[in-house]
C-alpha cells in the first residue's frame, strides 16, 4: 500500500528522520513498523518567523521503497538517421539523448571546448581578463549553465516534463535531492561530471561529440535545409538540424539573416548584478536566523513595477560569486553562479529591466534589441578601463546618484571600477532601477543598503533575437528541416526549459519520419 502526507515540521525536526517516522506512523495510523518512506516535496516557508519546512512523503506500508527510474531507454543508433545538433549546452545534450531514445543519430558540434579544457579558459578570464571568443562562461560542453550556477527550477510547468528531466539528472550523478526541492540546484562543482556522463553516454549508444567545431553556414535548397558548413570546410549532409546555440551566438543570428532566414527582435531585460553579504539576506528572510545548520542559505525573488514597466530579480544566486561572462573583447558582462553547498560568503542577483523592441525608433530592425545588448556592454567595458574589470557603484549611492568613493568587497575576481551608473545605463533603465531598489527595500527591511554593491551590466538575461518557427512541426517557418530550440531562439529561459525544448525537437524530427513511413 502506498500513501501520500503532508504536513509542516521546524528545521530541526526535518532533518531527525526518526521524528519523521514516529510522527508519519501517528499521522496515518499506521499499525505496524513495517513501512518506509521517501521525500517528494520539501520547501520552506518563512513568512512568519517560526520558519517551517513544508513536507509531503510518499509512505509505503508493508512494501519497499521502489527501484528509482530515470525513464530513460536509449538504444543503438550507429546506423540510423543522422540528426544535426548545433550546441552542446542543456537543449543540445537532451535533444541527443532523446534521440538515443527514439532511433536517431545525433552528431552534435559544439564551438567551444569539453567541460574540462573550458576550465583553463576560465581561469585566464578571471585572472588574466582574457576572453577567448569560443571558451568562456557562454560557449563549451554545458553550455553557459555548466559554469554559472546550475539551477534547475522554471516557473513555467507547461513546457513539458519536467519531473522526467530532473530524472535524466540524477541519473547521470545529480543527488536525489534535486526531485524533491522546490528550488533544485546541483552546482556549479558538480555539473562538469554530470555533464561528461551525458556525453559518454551518446558516443556509446552510436553518436558523435565534435568540440572546437563551428558550424558556418547552412546548407539550403529547394528551402530546406541539406547540410552545414564546419570551420574547417567540411560539408556534412543532415536533412534535420537542431539549431541550440544558446543566447550569446550573435554570429549565428548574422548568418542567418545572411542567408535570408527569418529572424525577429525579441523583449529581454538589462540591468545590474548586485551582491550582498549572505548574512544580510539571510537575516531578512530567516527573521534574524543567520549561520544556520539546519537552514539553506536563503535566496529572494523580487518583482515590482516602476512607470508600467517590469523591474525584477534574475538568477539569484545563495552563497554564490559574480563571474565575467564576456564573449569577446571589447565588453562586459556579468552573470552569478554557486557552488552546490552554496557556502561563499556572499550573495548575488540580477535585477533588471524589460526592454522591449519598441522603446527604439527602428523597432522592426531584428537586431535592434542585440544591438541596444553589445552597445551597454561596451560602453561599460570602455568606462571601467577597457579590461575585465566591471563598473560598480554602492546601493545607495547609485539611487541618491552620487559616484562610490569606495567600496566594501566584491566577489567578481577581475576587480570592479568606481563609476558612476547612470553614467552607462540609459535613463529608462536607470530610473526604473532607482524606484525599484526603493520598493525592494521596503518589502525587505534591510535590502536596500550601501554595503550592497551593484556590478553592471546584467545583459545576457535571454536572447535579443527570435528565431521564428512553426508551432506544430516546430521547423523555421520558412526552412524545412532546420529547428530553431531553446533560448538562443527563443523559446526557452533556463536549463530545465531549455532541456525540454531539446527533447521537443528530437520528438518533432521522430514524428516527421514517422509520418513518412506511414505515407
Amino acid at each position: 500500500m502506498v500513501k501520500e502526507i503532508q504536513f509542516q515540521v521546524t528545521p530541526e525536526q526535518a532533518v531527525d528522520s526518526v521524528f519523521l517516522s514516529s510522527r508519519i506512523k501517528n499521522d496515518l495510523g499506521i499499525k505496524t513498523d513495517d513501512f518506509t518512506f521517501q521525500w517528494k516535496k520539501r520547501s520552506i516557508d518563512a513568512r512568519k518567523a517560526a520558519i517551517k519546512i513544508n513536507c509531503t512523503f510518499d509512505v509505503f506500508i508493508g512494501e519497499p521503497l521502489p527501484v528509482f527510474d530515470a525513464e530513460f531507454n536509449p538504444g543503438n543508433v550507429s546506423e540510423s538517421p543522422e540528426v544535426a545538433i548545433v550546441g552542446a549546452g542543456p537543449a543540445g545534450i537532451y535533444a541527443a539523448l532523446r534521440c538515443l531514445e527514439l532511433g536517431l543519430k545525433p552528431v552534435v558540434f559544439e564551438r567551444g571546448k569539453d567541460v574540462r579544457s573550458r576550465r583553463r579558459d576560465l581561469a585566464k578570464l578571471n585572472k588574466e581578463m582574457i576572453v577567448n571568443p569560443e571558451s568562456n562562461y557562454c560557449f563549451g560542453e554545458g553550455g553557459a549553465g555548466t559554469y554559472s550556477d546550475g539551477k534547475l527550477y522554471t516557473r513555467s510547468k507547461k513546457r513539458g516534463d519536467v519531473l522526467r528531466a530532473l530524472k535524466w539528472f540524477v541519473h547521470f550523478g545529480a543527488e536525489y535531492d534535486i526531485l524533491v526541492d522546490a528550488h533544485p540546484h546541483i552546482g556549479t562543482n558538480k555539473l562538469p561530471h554530470i555533464i561528461v556522463a551525458m556525453r559518454e553516454e551518446i558516443i556509446k549508444w552510436g553518436g558523435e561529440v565534435h568540440f572546437e567545431t563551428r558550424v558556418t553556414d547552412f546548407i539550403l535548397e529547394n528551402g530546406s535545409v541539406t547540410g552545414v558548413e564546419l570551420n574547417y570546410k567540411e560539408q556534412r549532409h543532415f536533412e534535420n538540424v537542431i539549431l541550440a546555440t544558446g543566447h550569446s551566438a550573435r554570429d549565428v543570428f548574422e548568418l542567418l539573416h545572411q542567408k535570408g532566414i527569418a529572424i525577429e527582435a525579441k523583449p529581454f531585460a538589462l540591468g545590474v548584478r548586485i551582491e550582498h553579504t549572505q548574512d544580510v539576506i539571510d537575516t531578512i528572510q530567516y527573521h534574524g536566523r543567520k549561520n544556520d545548520e539546519f537552514l539553506p542559505p536563503s535566496s529572494y525573488s523580487l518583482v515590482t513595477q516602476v512607470d508600467g514597466r517590469g523591474v525584477y530579480s534574475f538568477c539569484m544566486c545563495p552563497g554564490g560569486i559574480i563571474a565575467p561572462c564576456a564573449t569577446a573583447e571589447g565588453e562586459v558582462v556579468t552573470n552569478g553562479w554557486s557552488p552546490s553547498k552554496r557556502n561563499n560568503p556572499y550573495s548575488n542577483s540580477g535585477i533588471v529591466v524589460a526592454v522591449y523592441p519598441e522603446d527604439f525608433e527602428n523597432s522592426k530592425d531584428p537586431f535592434v534589441c542585440l544591438d541596444f545588448q553589445k552597445e551597454i556592454e561596451q560602453k561599460c567595458w570602455e568606462a571601467a578601463g577597457k579590461t575585465q574589470r566591471v563598473p560598480a557603484q554602492r546601493m545607495e549611492d547609485f539611487v541618491n546618484e552620487k559616484q562610490s568613493k569606495d567600496f566594501p568587497r566584491s566577489s567578481y575576481q577581475p576587480g570592479i571600477v568606481s563609476v558612476d551608473l547612470h553614467t552607462v545605463l540609459p535613463p529608462f533603465i536607470a530610473k526604473r532601477l532607482q524606484q525599484a531598489f526603493k520598493d525592494f527595500g521596503r518589502k525587505m527591511n534591510g535590502y536596500l543598503t550601501n554595503d550592497a554593491v551593484l556590478h553592471a551590466p546584467e545583459s545576457r538575461t535571454s536572447s535579443p533575437v527570435q528565431v521564428p518557427r512553426n508551432p506544430e512541426t516546430l521547423e523555421h517557418v520558412s526552412v524545412a528541416g532546420l529547428y530553431p530550440c531553446a533560448e538562443g531562439a527563443g523559446y526557452a529561459g533556463g536549463i530545465i526549459s531549455a532541456a525540454i525544448d531539446g527533447m521537443k525537437c528530437a520528438d518533432a524530427i521522430a514524428a516527421k519520419y514517422a509520418g513518412l513511413k506511414n505515407n
